[in-house]
């Protein structure tokens, strides 16, 4: 008994550890937006310090952030819901269709999930000329467009739990009822599979938050700026202004802890349900 509590004991201490090493980077980036650049430069800081709104004044003389923060989320958004939706749809068509080619495309769509982004981004450009995509958002809102955070694999983790989770019989009962496919997709299969799209959902939320190389190459109108381009922006060329740079890398972390916090157990759901089964 005492042998089991020592273990247990352990166990949680190292569980501990691990959340206080991952929360410690938050907290760092949270304090340093409240000093200035001298105090951040020359000494480390675990308390709060009285520079937050001259940071702020000085973020907001640098770039609009909240318009980067806008432009992000709107982003980031719809390119999360038509990733979600239209990847589940595949998804489906993989795991439940039968039809010439299936493996060999299947195969096709793996093999794309290691090609880089950046491989892609000459062409990307040039379809985005021709298709007037250029200093537009849209082309980072649609999968369908964007290289490096397409929904590939969110297609791979879905059809797993698709072909696992979804019976066949489910599925043929369904027909008899005279439903139509688009019906058992939205109707049956997507309420079923809902905790693994809404986990493949926050990654693909993240991704697109993130995506730097893209924007910066396709937008030049400054107003249409996302955050990572806005985050390097305040980063001078010859002065750099770290308390409003941390603050600025804070606003960003701030949409990414909102939709975790919010859909964190959807992650827990989605990666144990296959577990349980």
């Amino acid at each position: 008994m005492v042998k089991r509590g020592i273990v247990n004991a352990v166990i949680y201490g190292f569980l501990i550890l691990l959340v206080v090493i991952t929360l410690v980077p938050f907290y760092l980036v949270t304090v340093n937006a409240t000093h200035s650049s001298f105090e951040i430069v020359t000494q480390l800081n675990l308390l709060p310090g009285t520079y937050l709104a001259e940071n702020y004044q000085k973020l907001q003389q640098y770039v609009n952030i909240w318009n980067g923060f806008r432009n992000s989320l709107l982003v980031s958004t719809v390119f999360t819901l038509v990733s979600g939706y239209f990847g589940a749809l595949v998804a489906f068509g993989f795991a439940k269709y039968q039809f010439k080619g299936k493996k060999f495309l299947f195969s096709v769509v793996l093999a794309s999930m290691m090609i880089p982004g950046q491989v892609s981004i000459i062409g990307f450009y040039r379809l985005g000329l021709k298709m007037g995509l250029v200093n537009n958002l849209l082309a980072f809102m649609f999968p369908f467009f964007t290289p490096g955070v397409t929904s590939v694999s969110t297609i791979f983790f879905l059809r797993g739990m698709i072909g696992q989770g979804v019976s066949d019989s489910l599925l043929e009962a369904a027909r008899m009822e005279g439903c139509s496919e688009f019906g058992i997709f939205n109707k049956i299969v997507f309420p079923c599979i809902m905790p693994g799209i809404a986990t493949m959902c926050i990654f693909n939320f993240v991704n697109s938050w993130n995506n730097y190389i893209g924007p910066l190459i396709m937008i030049t109108d400054t107003k249409k700026y996302t955050m990572p381009i806005l985050i390097s922006l305040v980063k001078g060329i010859y002065l750099t202004n770290y308390g409003a740079m941390y603050l600025a890398v804070g606003i960003s972390i701030l949409a990414v802890v909102i939709v975790y916090l919010f859909c964190s157990k959807y992650i827990i759901d989605g990666l144990t349900m296959g577990a349980e089964k």
